[in-house]
C-alpha cells in the first residue's frame, strides 16, 4: 500500500480522469475552480504528499500530516467547484487509511473529509436544505463503503505484518538450532578426539618417560648394562615413531573435509595416497556418485578417515580398499583390508573409542554402519547413509567418477 510507483499511477491516474471528465462533461460551477484545485492536488502530491506515503509505515511525519489535510481541504473545495469533483473521494479516502496511522484515527478522518465533501456538493448544488440532504444521503453511503473497505484493508495488513513478525522468529528460532546444533557437533567432537589421544598418544608418551628414566639408570660402564640400555634406546625410538604415527592420524581426522580445488573423489584419492606412503599398505579408492549433500560427504570422508585409521593400527594388512557407491536413495561406503580380520567385533567404551564415535556421526544422518570379517578374511566397514529426497531422486542421473589409488 506504500508503494511509491503504485501511488504515482493511482493518484495521479485519479487527477487526470477527473480532469479529462470536468472538461468534456461540464456541469453547473466554475470549470476554472475546478482544474486549479486539481493542479493544486497534483503539485501537494509531487512536493510532499509521495514522501509522506513512502514513510507512512515509520509512523507521523509532517509530510504525511500535511498531505493528509490537503487532501481532505481539496476533496472539499473541489466539489464546491463542480459537482463531478466530490468523485475526489474515491482516491481521498484510501490516502486517510493509509496516512491516518492507526484505526481509529481513520475514522474520525474519513469521517472528516465525507463532512468536507458533503459541504462542497451541497454549495455546487445550490446551497439548498434538499441539496443538503442530497448531499448528506451521498456522503453517508460513501463514509459506510469506506469504512468497511477500510477494516478489511487494515485486517490484511495487521494479518500480514503478524505473518512477517512469525515467519521472523521462526527463521530467528532456526538460526538459534543451527547454532545449538553445531556447537553440541563440536563439543561431541571434541570429547571423541580428546578420549582418543588419552588412549593412545597419551599412555605412548607416559610409556616413553618411564622408559627415559629406566636408560638413565643404566648407562654404565658396564657391557651388559650398556646393552640393556641400547635395547631401552630402541624401545623409546619404536614407542615414539608409534606416538608419531597416531599424532598424524589425529591431525588428519581435524583436516578440511575438502581440500582446495578438489572435490570428495578428489579429496578420497589424495588421503589412499597418503595412507600408502605413511604406512606401505596398497591401497586403492574408488568413488562413484556425483554432488552429494555437504554433511552426507561430511559423514563419509570421516568414517573412510577412521576405517583406515583402524586398518593402520590393528589389522596388520599388505592392502586396503575404499569403495563408494550410489544405491537408489542412498550411498554405500566400504572400507575392506587383507589382514586379520576382527573375529567378534566389541566396542569397549574404557579402552577404545573410534568406532563408537563413527557410529554416532552415522546415526546422525540416520544411517546404517556394519562392521565384519570378509569371507576370504580381512575387515569388512560398511556405511550406508540415506541421501536427502531432492538428491535421491537426482542420484541415479549423476556423472560417475572412478578414481584409483596406486601404491
Amino acid at each position: 500500500m506504500t508503494t511509491a510507483r503504485w501511488w504515482d499511477v493511482a493518484f495521479g491516474g485519479a487527477l487526470a480522469v477527473m480532469a479529462i471528465t470536468v472538461t468534456l462533461y461540464p456541469a453547473d460551477g466554475s470549470l476554472g475552480g475546478a482544474l486549479a484545485t486539481l493542479a493544486a492536488l497534483g503539485l501537494a502530491y509531487l512536493g510532499f504528499g509521495r514522501r509522506g506515503i513512502r514513510l507512512a509505515g515509520t509512523g507521523r511525519t509532517a509530510s504525511s500530516l500535511a498531505f493528509l489535510a490537503t487532501v481532505v481541504l481539496g476533496c472539499g473545495v473541489g466539489a464546491a467547484f463542480t459537482p463531478n469533483l466530490s468523485t475526489l473521494q474515491a482516491i481521498g479516502f484510501p490516502v486517510v487509511w493509509v496516512l491516518a496511522g492507526s484505526y481509529l484515527r481513520a475514522v474520525l478522518v474519513s469521517g472528516i473529509l465525507a463532512v468536507s465533501v458533503g459541504l462542497g456538493l451541497t454549495v455546487s448544488l445550490g446551497g439548498t436544505v434538499a441539496a443538503m440532504a442530497e448531499a448528506g444521503g451521498i456522503e453517508a453511503i460513501s463514509f459506510i463503503f469506506a469504512l468497511a473497505l477500510g477494516t478489511w484493508m487494515t485486517r490484511i495488513i495487521c494479518a500480514s505484518d503478524r505473518h512477517r513478525r512469525l515467519l521472523d522468529e521462526l527463521t530467528r528460532t532456526q538460526g538459534e538450532l543451527n547454532a545449538l546444533h553445531r556447537a553440541a557437533g563440536s563439543s561431541a567432537e571434541r570429547e571423541r578426539l580428546a578420549r582418543e589421544i588419552h588412549d593412545t598418544i597419551a599412555q605412548t608418551l607416559t610409556g616413553l618417560v618411564m622408559l627415559a628414566q629406566r636408560t638413565r639408570g643404566e648407562l654404565t660402564t658396564t657391557p651388559a648394562r650398556v646393552m640393556a640400555a641400547q635395547t631401552s634406546i630402541d624401545l623409546i625410538e619404536t614407542n615414539a615413531r608409534e606416538a608419531l604415527t597416531e599424532t598424524r592420524a589425529l591431525v588428519a581426522t581435524l583436516s578440511p573435509v575438502r581440500e582446495p580445488g578438489l572435490g570428495l573423489a578428489g579429496t578420497i584419492l589424495r588421503l589412499a595416497d597418503r595412507f600408502t606412503q605413511e604406512t606401505g599398505i596398497q591401497t586403492d579408492a574408488t568413488v562413484q556418485v556425483g554432488d552429494i549433500d555437504r554433511e552426507v560427504e561430511v559423514v563419509l570422508l570421516r568414517c573412510v578417515q577412521e576405517g583406515l585409521a583402524n586398518v593402520r593400527q590393528h589389522s596388520g594388512a599388505e592392502a586396503a580398499s575404499v569403495f563408494i557407491e550410489g544405491a537408489g536413495a542412498a550411498v554405500v561406503l566400504t572400507v575392506s583390508d587383507d589382514g586379520r580380520g576382527l573375529g567378534v567385533p566389541r566396542v569397549d567404551p574404557n579402552t577404545g573409542f573410534g568406532l563408537a564415535g563413527m557410529r554416532d556421526r552415522v546415526l546422525l544422518v540416520h544411517g546404517e554402519l556394519e562392521l565384519g570379517t570378509r569371507p576370504t578374511g580381512g575387515t569388512l566397514l560398511r556405511v550406508t547413509v540415506p541421501l536427502p529426497a531432492p538428491l535421491a531422486l537426482a542420484a541415479p542421473a549423476a556423472p560417475l567418477s572412478r578414481i584409483k589409488a596406486d601404491a
